[in-house]
């Protein structure tokens, strides 16, 4: 038997106890899950104050009400043990029916109704005692760390660690609202609402996930950056912690990095055959630069990542410089910068060009230093690969040059520049041919010359939770420097201008691109649209 509440089992027990035969079956969770308020409310009702705290904690249960059938409801995300069943069937009389709840939110309602009782008696319990004044370290100190190392709180922040490696996330949002924290995760790209946890147990849920960042847990004015490694079985997690003051509260953004995903080949990114191709012969020059070029998160870095582990052969000396190493690559030296001792991109880059490199990878080119030592190197019988953060392929150029790079060194070491975007992809659970309307196939000015074009869409399922979408595939426009674009290069051509050449040559750009996707039913149109926006305005 579990842990039952010894005061309950001391109880007279119910005489309409069901029969062991009449113990309710358990073959489907059926009803929606209740919400926050609902779950707070039960947890602090009559139902509730049956079993101890402990027993609903370890279980990951509790009652929130009774049917119109008189069936004990019970909120939970799994089916419990049928031995747990058996127990509540015994000190409830009822039979039980089990509703679908999250455990982050099941957890949340059974902790705050813990400190509400604890508030309430300190309140009853204070009888005219002497009053002290706290210093605002001293009760963060002793109050939130006490807060924080409680079971409660601890499984909370595990279970939304773990939920959100199940639904493949790559960040965790905790925003600090009026009514408490706002928990979402990032899928696919685009953040989804998760949860609501109660205001009272933000400060704790916070002050664990400081602890475990090593981070300082009375420090609530400035921002902080933290890293926490967890094990997952044989997987090995890093975790980015950003914390930022905001006006009701701390938020904190948890960036996922799965050591254990591996490095993906450049074949499962989604570039197209003719591209792929010819990017294949960029990457196997001798010497130049090889820019990837894109908004945060558009897959940047996993890009380099599958270019370097097809040119990682034991012949080919390869050093990279990362903020941070997101994939360890075996027989590459990886070095993490750490700009508060002093071990910045240039300053590494400058070591590494004495530790004679095949190939250098730079995270990012964030400063004219960086991208002076980079064309350096490639000026010196180095392939240099790198990241901008710029809309487009040709506007890699630009940006360059306005780093402070004279147009001629840019136009003698820069090979290619690649422009890059993800789309999600349609669910192939539930994916379903469609037509679009006509007003939505009016805005697609460059339509590829497809024959036969299959437009898909996802009508929603388990798999892709509802979205339509599953996964994510790359948009790419590839723009290696011919003998003109350099000469317009060193001429400091505008924009337009290397555009306008550039696809004249046989640059497909970005929406073009997505357009090809499309109408092979990969992703949606709408998809493409969202995505290449800022194309659309160039």
């Amino acid at each position: 038997m579990s842990s039952v509440n010894k005061q309950t089992r001391a109880e007279p027990l119910p005489t309409h106890r069901p029969a062991p035969e009449a113990t309710p079956a358990l073959d489907a969770i059926a009803a929606p899950p209740r919400s926050g308020a609902d779950l707070r409310a039960a947890a602090a009702g009559p139902l509730a104050r049956r079993l101890s705290p402990k027993y609903f904690v370890e279980h990951c249960l509790l009652p929130v009400g009774v049917s119109e059938t008189g069936e004990l409801l019970v909120a939970a995300e799994e089916r419990p043990d049928p031995m747990v069943i058996d127990e509540l069937c015994w000190v409830y009389g009822r039979r039980v029916k089990i509703v679908a709840a999250p455990a982050a939110e099941i957890h949340a309602a059974i902790l705050s109704a813990q400190s509400e009782s604890t508030s309430e008696a300190q309140a009853t319990d204070l009888r005219g005692s002497d009053l002290v004044l706290l210093t605002e370290e001293e009760e963060t100190i002793a109050d939130l760390r006490t807060l924080a190392n409680q079971a409660p709180v601890i499984k909370l922040v595990n279970v939304m660690i773990l939920e959100a490696l199940r639904a493949r996330a790559s960040d965790i949002h905790l925003e600090a609202t009026a009514e408490g924290l706002r928990v979402r995760y990032r899928i696919d790209g685009v953040l989804h609402d998760i949860s609501r946890p109660p205001r009272q147990y933000q400060a704790a849920v916070l002050s664990r996930i400081k602890i475990m960042a090593s981070l300082n847990i009375a420090e609530r004015r400035l921002a902080q950056d933290g890293r926490i490694r967890l094990r997952l079985s044989d997987r090995e997690l890093d975790l980015r912690v950003s914390i930022t003051p905001t006006l009701h509260g701390e938020s904190v953004v948890l960036r996922i990095l799965d050591r254990g995903a591996g490095v993906r080949n450049l074949d499962e990114l989604g570039m197209p055959g003719a591209a792929l191709e010819l990017f294949d012969r960029l990457i196997r020059q001798p010497h130049g630069i090889i820019l990837v070029t894109g908004p945060t998160g558009s897959g940047k870095t996993t890009t380099l990542y599958g270019a370097l582990a097809r040119l990682n052969q034991p012949g080919v000396k390869i050093v990279t410089v990362e903020d941070p190493v997101e994939y360890q690559i075996d027989g590459v030296s990886q070095i993490p910068i750490n700009p508060k001792i002093g071990l910045t991109f240039a300053a590494a880059l400058r070591s590494i060009l004495r530790h004679d490199p095949d190939i250098i990878m730079i995270g990012e080119m964030r400063d004219r230093e960086t991208a002076e030592i980079a064309i350096q190197a490639a000026l010196t019988g180095h392939l240099v690969f790198s990241t901008l953060h710029t809309n487009d392929a040709p506007s890699g150029v630009t940006r360059m040059v306005d780093m402070g790079i004279e147009p001629y060194l840019v136009a003698a070491t820069v090979l290619a520049i690649v422009g890059q975007r993800l789309v999600r992809m349609v669910c192939e659970n539930c994916a379903e041919d469609f037509r679009p309307s006509a007003d939505l196939l009016a805005e697609v000015t460059t339509l590829p010359d497809i024959p036969q074009p299959r437009f898909q869409r996802g009508r929603g399922c388990d798999a892709c939770a509802g979205t339509g979408y599953r996964g994510r595939s790359g948009l790419y426009e590839l723009m290696p420097l011919s003998q003109d674009l350099r000469e317009r290069v060193v001429q400091r051509a505008p924009l337009a201008e290397l555009r306008a050449l550039a696809q004249a040559q046989g640059m497909e750009p970005l929406r073009a691109a997505g357009w090809a996707k499309a109408c092979a039913g990969t992703t949606t149109l709408e998809e493409v649209m969202r995505v290449t926006r800022d194309e659309a305005l160039g």
